[in-house]
């Protein structure tokens, strides 16, 4: 049998492989939209593919790149255990937002973040998106609502005592923050973009 680091460095290397699958550059350049990297922010997800008024093909984006998160842990989990599960979400995350592929500039992560929960607790998953929704609607900014939803989350897996999901998750959130910088800058600011808006 092999050793337990081996299994976890092989659920973080599997979870890696599908996470930097840039499906919102793919699906924009299969499109004839060309590279969604020069759009917009200039972002590989599906906020910024719904910058090309493409509404369908941002909201295939966002389900994509959750999924590939999910079958990543799903599949280490079923072939190298629990352990690599954790592993391969963590992989999973830094593979979408960081993608040697394409100079490690990926995605800020949103919906691979909801693709790892889907995985691991399909009620966390729940508890994000109802979070996700509430904030939208009284604030109208998409980023803060990640920004929210996403430091709850974890606080919701230790009421639920998930403890080392809620210990996965709180790194996948520090990371998910790091990469919002920009938009915390312009919440601050006040020069967000609102959700309905293209400016």
């Amino acid at each position: 049998m092999s050793a337990p680091w081996l299994l976890i460095l092989a659920g973080l290397l599997l979870g890696y492989l599908f996470g930097s699958v840039p499906f919102g550059l793919l699906l924009t350049r299969a499109s004839g939209l060309g590279d969604i990297r020069a759009i917009g922010s200039g972002n590989i997800g599906a906020t910024n593919v719904l910058r090309t008024g493409r509404k369908g093909l941002a909201a295939a984006t966002l389900l994509l790149d959750a999924l590939k998160a999910t079958a990543a842990i799903l599949v280490a989990s079923r072939f190298l255990g629990p352990d690599a599960a954790l592993a391969a979400a963590v992989g999973a995350f830094l593979g979408h937002t960081f993608p040697a592929w394409l100079g490690f500039r990926g995605g800020k992560g949103v919906a691979t973040y909801i693709g790892c929960l889907i995985a691991l607790d399909w009620r966390a998953g729940l508890a994000f998106a109802a979070l996700w929704i509430a904030v939208a609607a009284a604030s109208r900014y998409s980023s803060l609502s990640a920004l929210v939803a996403s430091v709850l989350t974890p606080f919701v897996l230790w009421l639920l005592q998930e403890w080392q999901i809620a210990c996965v998750m709180s790194l996948l959130t520090v990371i998910l923050w790091a990469k919002h910088t920009p938009n915390i800058a312009r919440l601050v600011a006040g020069t967000e973009g609102r959700i309905g808006r293209t400016g």
